[in-house]
C-alpha cells in the first residue's frame, strides 16, 4: 500500500513538473483594423522656422516625441505626445555641450540617441545617449565625421550611425566616410568601419554605376554614407551611399561591410519614365527625353517577405557644390556630341532640356569635351531592390510626378532640378497591410503605398504636409497613445510637426 501511494505521489509530481514546463500561451498580437488610404491630420505643432523640425523619434514609455531642432539653437525638443491633438514642448536638450548641429535621433528602451556633428564638421562627431524620462546622459561615444543619421537595431542592442564625412568648402580636408556600430550592452563600445577594403573593386563597381568623382578621387574619402535600415533579426544593415549611387550591406554579427551594390541609371526615354525637365515651359508636360537619372537615394527602409529583404529607397539625388569643386551644370552650358544629339540646338532651348541641371562628371567618357550622355541627379521616384543581390525589383517611374500634378501640389519651379525630391521613407503595418510612406521635399507631401506585395507597390493616398518634409515616422497602434496608427511628419522649412491617423474599419 505504501509503495502504491509513493508511486502515485511521484506520478503526480512528474505530471505537475511537465505541466509547469509548458510555455504560456502568447498574448494575441495587438490589432486595429485600419484603412491605410484614409490618413487625415489630427494634430500640429510649430516648433520654429527654417531648420527647426527635422527628424522625430517617439518613446512609448514616456509618451514623448524627440525632435531635432537646428533653428536658432542646436537642440532636441521634447514634446508631450500623450495627446497628439494637443502637443506641447515640455523640454529642450541643448547640443552645445556635445558639439554642433544635431542631425538625427532614435529611441529604444527608454533611451534616446542623438547624432551630433562636431563644431568642426570634418572632425569626428558624437552619439550622445540620454534617458527619455529625466534627460540625463547615459553615454557619450565618438563616431566618424558628420554623423548624419542614427538608428537602433530592432533588438535594441546596437546603435548605428551613417557618418557622411563631407569635405570642407575648399576640399583641403575630406574625411573618410564611415559607419559606426555601438554595442549598447558592451558599455557602448564602438566599431567604426570605412570602405577602403573595396578599393580593389573600384573599376568593376564604377562599370555598374558606382561613382567616385570628388577632388583627388580618393576612394574611401569619396564615399558618403547617408541613411541606414536594419533587418528584423538585427543581423544585417543596409546603408545608402547617396552621392556614390549605391547601397552598402553590413554583417552586424561580424561587424564587417560585405557588399557595395551599385544602382545603375534610370532611362527617361522609355514609356512610363516621362519627365518635365524645364521650369520655363508651359504647364507640366511629361515626355520622353534622352536623359539618364542617377538614383542617388537618401532614405531607405526594409520590408521582408518569405526570407527576402526588399529595400525601399527614396531616390532624391544630391550634388556636390563647393567653392573648389562643383559638379552641376545646365544642359545649355555643355557641348553635346553632334553625332549622338543631331537635334542639339533644339535640346539646348530653355523650354526643352536647356534648363535641366545635370552632373558634369558623367557623359563625356573619352574626355573630348563633347557629351555623348546626359545624367541628371536623382530619379524622381522610389525604388525596391533585392537586399541580397542589389537587383531592382520595382521603380515608381514617374508616378510621384503624376500624382502630385493631379493633386496640384507639384512645384513646377523644381522641374529643372530634381522634381518632387523623394527624401524620406518609412514602412509600417497599418491594419493587415504593409504600407510605405514617401516624403517629397519639394511637393510638401507624403505618398502612401500598399506594399503588402513588395514587388508591386500600389498607390493609396497623397497627404499634404508642412514645408519640406524631412522626417517621416510611423508609430504602430500598439505603441500609440491613441491605440491607433500615427504618422508623424516633421518639416524643416517651416518647423511644423504634423500627425495623421487612418480611419478604422
Amino acid at each position: 500500500m505504501k509503495r502504491t501511494l509513493l508511486m502515485l505521489v511521484v506520478a503526480v509530481g512528474l505530471f505537475s513538473c511537465k505541466k509547469n514546463s509548458v510555455e504560456p500561451t502568447p498574448e494575441p498580437e495587438f490589432f486595429v483594423n485600419e484603412d491605410p488610404s484614409t490618413f487625415a491630420e489630427i494634430g500640429t505643432i510649430d516648433i520654429g522656422e527654417v531648420g527647426a523640425a527635422e527628424i522625430s523619434a517617439y518613446d512609448p514609455l514616456t509618451k514623448r516625441l524627440f525632435v531635432v531642432n537646428n533653428g536658432t539653437v542646436n537642440k532636441v525638443d521634447v514634446i508631450d505626445f500623450s495627446n497628439p491633438a494637443a502637443m506641447k514642448v515640455i523640454q529642450s536638450i541643448p547640443m552645445a555641450p556635445y558639439g554642433g548641429a544635431v542631425n538625427s535621433v532614435a529611441v529604444s528602451n527608454g533611451k534616446v540617441a542623438a547624432a551630433i556633428e562636431s563644431t568642426d564638421k570634418q572632425a569626428n562627431g558624437k552619439v550622445v545617449v540620454f534617458k527619455t524620462d529625466d534627460y540625463s546622459v547615459v553615454a557619450q561615444v565618438t563616431v566618424g565625421a558628420l554623423p548624419d543619421m542614427v538608428t537602433y537595431s530592432n533588438d535594441g542592442k546596437l546603435i548605428l550611425t551613417a557618418n557622411e564625412g563631407e569635405p570642407n568648402d575648399t576640399y583641403t580636408n575630406d574625411p573618410v566616410g564611415s559607419v559606426s556600430i555601438i554595442s549598447v550592452n558592451d558599455n557602448y563600445a564602438v566599431t567604426t568601419l570605412d570602405f577602403s577594403g573595396f578599393e580593389g573593386q573600384k573599376a568593376a563597381l564604377v562599370a555598374k554605376g558606382f561613382r567616385i568623382f570628388g577632388l583627388g578621387l580618393n576612394f574611401a574619402k569619396d564615399i558618403e554614407p547617408e541613411y541606414i535600415t536594419v533587418s528584423e533579426d538585427s543581423k544585417t544593415a543596409w546603408v545608402t551611399l547617396q552621392e556614390n549611387n549605391a547601397i552598402a550591406k553590413i554583417n552586424l554579427t561580424t561587424k564587417t561591410i560585405t557588399d557595395i551594390l551599385p544602382l545603375g541609371f534610370k532611362d527617361y526615354n522609355v514609356d512610363g519614365n516621362e519627365i518635365d525637365p524645364s521650369d520655363k515651359n508651359t504647364g507640366t508636360p511629361l515626355a520622353k527625353w534622352p536623359v539618364k537619372g542617377i538614383y542617388m537615394p537618401d532614405g531607405i527602409a526594409v520590408s521582408e517577405l518569405n526570407g527576402t529583404p526588399y529595400l525601399f529607397t527614396a531616390n532624391e539625388g544630391d550634388a556636390r557644390e563647393y567653392s573648389a569643386f562643383a559638379e552641376v551644370s545646365r544642359v545649355k552650358d555643355i557641348t553635346l556630341d553632334p553625332t549622338v544629339f543631331p537635334n542639339r540646338a533644339d535640346l539646348r532651348k530653355d523650354d526643352q532640356l536647356g534648363r535641366l541641371n545635370i552632373t558634369k562628371t558623367l557623359g563625356d567618357a573619352n574626355g573630348d569635351g563633347l557629351y555623348e550622355g546626359i545624367y541628371s541627379l536623382g530619379a524622381r521616384s522610389f525604388s525596391v531592390w533585392n537586399g541580397n543581390t542589389g537587383a531592382q525589383i520595382f521603380d515608381s517611374k514617374n508616378e510621384l510626378d503624376v500624382k502630385t500634378i493631379a493633386a496640384n501640389v507639384y512645384d513646377d519651379g523644381r522641374s529643372d532640378d530634381k522634381s518632387v525630391e523623394p527624401e524620406g521613407i518609412t514602412i509600417g503595418k497599418i491594419g493587415n497591410k504593409q504600407v510605405a510612406f514617401v516624403g517629397m521635399e519639394r511637393a510638401d507631401a507624403v505618398a502612401v503605398y500598399n506594399i503588402t506585395d513588395p514587388t508591386k507597390p500600389t498607390f493609396l493616398q497623397l497627404i499634404k504636409c508642412g514645408d519640406a518634409p524631412e522626417g517621416v515616422l510611423i508609430i504602430p497602434a500598439k505603441n500609440s497613445p491613441t491605440k491607433k496608427s500615427l504618422l508623424v511628419v516633421s518639416s524643416e522649412n517651416d518647423g511644423f510637426v504634423k500627425v495623421y491617423t487612418p480611419q478604422t474599419l
